[in-house]
């Protein structure tokens, strides 16, 4: 499917994008392409197929919600800039 330049410019000026004649015409180029690829998809035989969300099954990516156990308050403070008194000291955010 081709498409025109006077589409490739409204689409841009959709975009707020400014381009050059160069790139209206390479754009104008690499869309049409976009678009008959495209169509060869709509072409293919999807009757069987099931929708999905997905086109890869996913499985929930988090762990489960286990207690476990913590830092020691040492161990916590071991990396903290400043510490005094076992709490961490952080610099002033109101004047």
């Amino acid at each position: 499917m081709k498409i025109s330049r006077k589409e490739v410019l409204h689409v841009a000026d959709l975009a707020r994008l400014t381009m050059d004649d160069d790139a209206v015409e390479t754009f104008a180029g690499q869309l049409g392409g976009i678009l008959e690829y495209v169509e060869k998809l709509s072409a293919v035989d999807t009757s069987g197929i099931t929708p999905t969300a997905h086109a890869v099954e996913r499985a929930n990516a988090f762990r489960k919600d286990e207690t476990t156990g913590h830092l020691q308050r040492d161990a916590a403070l071991a990396n903290a800039p400043e510490a005094e008194d076992g709490q961490f000291i952080v610099p002033k955010v109101i004047e």
